[in-house]
C-alpha cells in the first residue's frame, strides 16, 4: 500500500519533491546598509576579475537536460483525493493528499513533501524525482513516517503521460504482483492516476485512482 498511496501523493502525491528555488530579499531606506552591499559587490568583482586572469577558465557547470527539466510540471503545491478499490494489496477507501514540490540545490531533482490520508491511516512523506541519464530512465525514491522505503526505476514520460512498472518478487502471499501507476497531465493544474495490480500473470485491475490539483 505504501507504493500506491505515495505515487498518488506525488503524482501522485503519491506520485511525489520540494527544494529548488532561491530566495533574494533586497532592503529598501537603509542608506548604510546599501553602501556595504555596494562596496563589497565591487570588492567581490575586483576578486573574481583577478583570479579569471591568474587561473585557467573554469569548465561551464552542466545545464539540465531536458528530460530533468519535464518534471517542472510538478514545482508548487498540490492537493489530491482518490480512492482505493478492494483488493489482496488493501482496503478500499478514500485517499486525501497534499504535496509541495521543489527543486534541490543544483536542479537535478526534485523533492516532494507532503502528507497523505488513506485506508491504511495517516503519514508523511518524502520523494525525490529525478532522471537516470545512463537508464534513460526516470527514478523516484520515497521514504514515509511510517518507516517505509522505496526506490523505483525504469519511469517513463512520453507526451502527457508518466507510467511506472514494478515488478514485486515476492508479492501478496508469496505471488508474483506487477504494479503499474500511470497519470495524466490534464492540463498545467490538474492531473490525474490510476494503480493497476496483475497477479501471477493474471489480468490487471485497478487498484487505485484519483486526480490532483495545484493550488498555487
Amino acid at each position: 500500500m505504501f507504493l500506491l498511496e505515495r505515487s498518488m501523493t506525488s503524482s501522485e502525491g503519491y506520485i511525489f519533491l520540494v527544494v529548488f528555488a532561491v530566495l533574494a530579499n533586497a532592503s529598501y531606506g537603509q542608506p548604510l546598509i546599501m553602501n556595504r552591499l555596494i562596496i563589497v559587490c565591487i570588492g567581490s568583482l575586483a576578486l573574481l576579475t583577478s583570479l579569471s586572469a591568474q587561473t585557467p577558465t573554469a569548465s561551464p557547470i552542466p545545464t539540465t537536460p531536458p528530460e530533468v527539466q519535464r518534471l517542472a510540471y510538478y514545482l508548487g503545491t498540490w492537493r489530491g483525493e482518490g480512492e482505493t478499490k478492494s483488493s489482496p494489496i488493501g482496503p478500499a477507501g478514500k485517499l486525501s493528499s497534499t504535496m509541495t514540490c521543489d527543486w534541490f540545490a543544483g536542479g537535478f531533482h526534485l523533492v516532494c513533501r507532503g502528507e497523505e490520508r488513506g485506508p491504511t491511516g495517516k503519514r508523511t512523506f518524502l520523494n525525490i524525482l529525478a532522471y537516470d541519464e545512463k537508464a534513460k530512465a526516470y527514478t523516484e525514491y520515497g521514504i514515509s513516517s511510517l518507516g517505509e522505503s522505496e526506490y523505483s526505476t525504469g519511469g517513463s514520460i512520453v507526451g502527457n503521460k508518466r507510467t511506472f512498472v514494478k515488478d514485486l518478487d515476492s508479492g501478496v502471499e508469496g505471488k508474483h504482483t506487477k504494479l503499474t501507476y500511470t497519470e495524466v497531465q490534464v492540463s498545467p493544474t490538474l492531473y490525474t492516476y490510476q494503480a493497476e495490480a496483475s497477479i501471477n500473470g493474471g489480468p490487471s485491475t485497478v487498484i487505485a485512482e484519483g486526480k490532483i490539483t495545484k493550488v498555487r
